[in-house]
């Protein structure tokens, strides 16, 4: 990782060997992973966080699962190796929602992602990075490499299984595929498959990625620059969709950034506000991995190949929680009704005019949904 003071951002923002590892642990696949569109990934590493203790029986463990530029860091102080403060912050410690004087909190990065886990920026088994030959995921495949991670911890049954988002499609895979392994889960602001809109909202942000002159074909780790202004405009779309017109116009208006004047070139304070967020990411994340976990939520299915998404829910045997914001438009609440009614619940409707980031702004709503959750 490179100081986000430079003028030039980094190549990749990646988690690199000889990086600060930070509060990371690492777990190595058992073998090779077989992927659900048919490739091999002939090894794998996933990088995790934990807080509290595991019982002797393993039963108090929690898994918390991020949403697509999130990582392992969900609670703890930006340090080395952490260039951000835990995401969750507020709901995860002594005497907090998870409470971790009494519960395991397991928390990994995502396969595919890049802060210590396998994705394209990662040493192929030749040493140079997969880039372009890195294969593609689905949820499955997260899901079943975090599986072996559990086996491998001593866990048998997740007390709870947790996440927003693209973190609430695996929270929800967990229960789906994996009914015996899940006690219960809390699905936040997410969908049981991506809708039309979704993949829509995510094409412009593949296409500025892939249309960057840096991009290389995905091939470009050991090139001077990275696709930084390509990944910069995926963030900029991506965040418009992360918020919602009431906050954005109150925060706003049409007012100009600072002493800049529109009228002679310069910015009006919104843009100002998503240039601040594309910069931060070129500092912290990988735009092969950025294509690799968004095609993975546009993939997202659970009704694939099981009979469609009513049957596939009904394999659900946790007690689920299931949420939706009401300022949400990038996952608008009928598709948490949609999961609710398929699994035989209801759906609780965070009131936020935060939009989709509600499920990381919403500590005290969410701490309730979490206690529900744990009964």
């Amino acid at each position: 990782m490179t100081d986000p003071g430079a003028s030039l951002p980094p190549v990749t923002g990646a988690w690199r060997a000889g990086d600060p590892p930070g509060r990371r642990q690492w777990f190595t696949g058992p073998g090779a992973l077989a992927l659900e569109a048919g490739a091999t990934l002939p090894g794998y590493t996933l990088a995790y966080e934990t807080w509290g203790t595991l019982n002797s029986d393993g039963s108090n463990a929690v898994l918390v699962e991020h949403a697509l530029t999130g990582d392992s860091h969900v609670a703890g102080p930006a340090e080395p190796g952490h260039p951000s403060p835990g995401w969750w912050e507020g709901l995860i410690g002594p005497g907090k929602a998870f409470d971790t004087d009494e519960l395991f909190v397991v928390a990994p990065n995502v396969l595919g992602g890049c802060q210590g886990s396998t994705g394209p920026a990662s040493p192929a088994p030749d040493g140079a990075a997969w880039g372009s030959r890195f294969p593609a995921l689905t949820v499955r495949d997260q899901v079943n490499a975090e599986a072996e991670l559990s086996d491998a911890l001593g866990i048998a049954r997740w007390a709870a299984v947790a996440g927003g988002s693209m973190g609430g499609m695996r929270a929800l895979e967990w229960a789906v595929s994996q009914p015996d392994r899940v006690a219960s889960a809390l699905v936040l602001a997410s969908t049981a498959r991506a809708s039309a809109e979704q993949i829509a909202w995510a094409a412009p942000q593949l296409h500025a990625i892939r249309g960057d002159r840096a991009w290389h074909g995905g091939d470009y780790y050991t090139a001077a620059e990275g696709p930084h202004r390509g990944l910069g405009v995926a963030r900029r779309i991506a965040h418009v969709t992360y918020r919602c017109e009431p906050e954005l116009e109150t925060r706003f208006g049409n007012r100009p950034q600072r002493d800049e004047d529109p009228l002679a070139g310069g910015r009006f304070a919104v843009e100002s506000y998503l240039d601040h967020h594309a910069a931060k990411l070129a500092h912290r994340f990988d735009a092969g991995s950025y294509v690799v976990l968004t095609e993975s939520m546009n993939t997202h299915d659970v009704g694939r190949d099981r009979g469609g998404v009513a049957a596939a829910l009904g394999r659900v045997t946790a007690r689920t929680v299931v949420a939706a914001v009401d300022s949400d438009r990038l996952y608008p609440p009928y598709q948490s009704h949609e999961i609710a009614a398929g699994v035989g619940g209801e759906v609780t409707v965070l009131t936020s005019p935060y939009g989709h980031d509600s499920f990381l702004i919403e500590t005290e709503q969410i701490a309730a949904l979490v206690k529900t959750l744990l009964g």
